[in-house]
């Protein structure tokens, strides 16, 4: 029930947070366009005042070139009159459309070159007329036939008319983003509408959903209460199946510590025996020996006792280390564990370097692969020694007649597990003993290495402290692979187990 109550907050801020990222989403994009669209807007209307004062320039000249080629022909003083008006607008219209052109950097207008064409093409306008007004007016008439003014009034329209040009494209552009971000801003809202509406039915589906885990919290509770007595006999099995593995673990100890006792009682009886040799010897007391007495006597000086002794010596060594054994695994047992944080590939790594060299002489490699199941939390001491086990095993064990090959593959089991794969191409171990490699004082194979046979029982021990397992999957010649199953969270299974 606290997990539901948890798991149900969480979704409800969740949800909360999902609608308000998403009315922020919607104000900040609402903004964004709405900011693209005055840009837009502001860059139209400056363009538009380009053209505007453009196209007015343009209707100038043509309005002062009509007026003086009409006087020129009829010599009519009514045809001055607009000349002079746009005569005298040129230079304000001129500066206007300096002004405009400067205030935008889309286009790029030649304002030196109009000037100059202008200033051309009033000097020849305001050329005729005077010669007309002195009565001159074929010469005037001649000027104008000449076509200098022509081809001056051709090239203003020519710039003016691109300049025009130019602008009608950027502005049916502009015009085009505008409706774009329009289009867009329509978009966003209706898809923010809509996603606010799946949210709030996402938010109804969780409080459903609570509701649901509630309900079946209560039944589970229920379940629970009638299948106590099951979970009483569950427990009582695995208690009984611990009781039949300390069972079976006496037995070895007891047997394994047997053995040294039965040889020192075993030599304890030859000591006897060549005592009693050495005592005939001694307490002959001068009297004269036989050749057998004294040979036998001899022998059991130099020969016998040392080797009781040394036999003596010898099984009083092995019980020794079979003690301390028994001893470090009941340490291990009752040792306080120290959950932290560890980044298992530095940790796989660090544990590796001890035996980089061994595998490098043996023309090896060690690969390590942990991927996304790098971090979990347990005792670092007890995972050192687990790996550090491993690792010696893969070396001291490996076959002489190819390169040892180690790889480390760490996977996760689900949210509270995680599985490490060690492997070798060792010589691997036969499928009847895969259990017994793990029993105390037992081993498998040709027995050509130093040890006592507490390797691995004392890496199960570890396993079986931090919560977890350790099996083994392996053929003789064909390499093995240890597989530890540990919790990803000590601490919290620690807890769940009321240790």
């Amino acid at each position: 029930m606290p997990f539901s109550n948890a798991k149900f907050a969480r979704s409800s801020l969740m949800m909360l947070l999902i609608g308000a990222a998403l009315l922020l989403g919607i104000v900040l994009s609402s903004f964004f366009l709405a900011q693209m669209t005055r840009t837009y807007f502001d860059e139209v209307t400056k363009l538009r005042a380009v053209r505007s004062v453009s196209a007015d320039l343009l209707l100038m000249l043509n309005g002062a070139e009509s007026g003086q080629r009409g006087y020129l022909l009829v010599q009519n003083e009514a045809f001055l009159d607009p000349y002079q008006k746009a005569i005298e607008a040129l230079p304000a219209q001129v500066e206007r459309l300096a002004r405009v052109a400067e205030n935008q950097d889309t286009v790029a207008v030649p304002l030196d070159e109009i000037r100059q064409l202008i200033a051309e093409k009033v000097t020849e306008m305001q050329s005729t007329l005077n010669l007309a007004s002195q009565g001159r007016v074929a010469d005037a008439v001649d000027i104008v036939r000449n076509e200098s003014g022509f081809v001056v009034m051709q090239r203003l329209r020519e710039v003016i008319g691109s300049l025009l040009q130019e602008l009608d494209g950027h502005l049916i552009s502009g015009i085009d983003e505008i409706r774009g971000s329009a289009a867009t801003l329509q978009y966003f809202t209706i898809g923010g509408g809509l996603l606010i509406i799946i949210v709030i039915g996402g938010a109804i589906a969780v409080v459903a959903q609570h509701v649901r885990e509630l309900s079946s919290a209560r039944r589970e509770v229920e379940e629970l209460n009638e299948g106590l007595e099951e979970r009483v006999n569950e427990r009582t099995e695995d208690l009984m199946q611990a009781n039949r593995e300390i069972q079976r673990y006496a037995y070895i100890v007891s047997h394994d510590l047997r053995a040294p006792l039965v040889n020192i009682m075993g030599f304890t009886s030859e000591l006897d025996a060549t005592l009693k040799t050495i005592r005939t010897y001694v307490m002959a007391d001068g009297t004269e020996m036989t050749e057998d007495q004294v040979r036998d006597a001899r022998l059991a000086v130099e020969e016998d006792l040392p080797e009781a002794i040394g036999f003596i010596r010898s099984s009083t060594k092995k019980m020794d280390a079979l003690i301390n054994a028994i001893l470090k695994i009941s340490r291990d047992g009752r040792r306080e564990l120290k959950p932290e944080r560890i980044d298992l590939g530095e940790m796989l790594e660090a544990t590796a370097a001890s035996v980089y060299h061994q595998v490098n002489d043996a023309g090896g490699e060690v690969s390590i692969s942990v991927g996304a199941a790098r971090g979990l939390v347990t005792d670092r001491f007890s995972l050192e020694q687990i790996f550090g086990n491993l690792f010696d095993n893969a070396v001291k064990y490996r076959d002489p007649n190819r390169p040892l090959n180690l790889s480390v593959k760490a996977l996760p089991m689900g949210r509270g597990a995680i599985k490490i794969e060690v492997a070798d191409n060792g010589r691997g171990i036969a499928p009847e003993d895969h259990e017994r490699v793990f029993e105390l004082f037992r081993r498998s194979g040709v027995q050509n290495q130093k040890g006592e046979g507490i390797g691995l029982a004392h890496v199960r021990s570890l396993v079986r402290n931090l919560g977890g397992e350790i099996t083994v999957t392996s053929t003789l010649g064909g390499g093995s692979t240890f597989i530890v199953r540990l919790p990803m969270d000590l601490s919290q299974y620690v807890r769940s187990n009321g240790s």
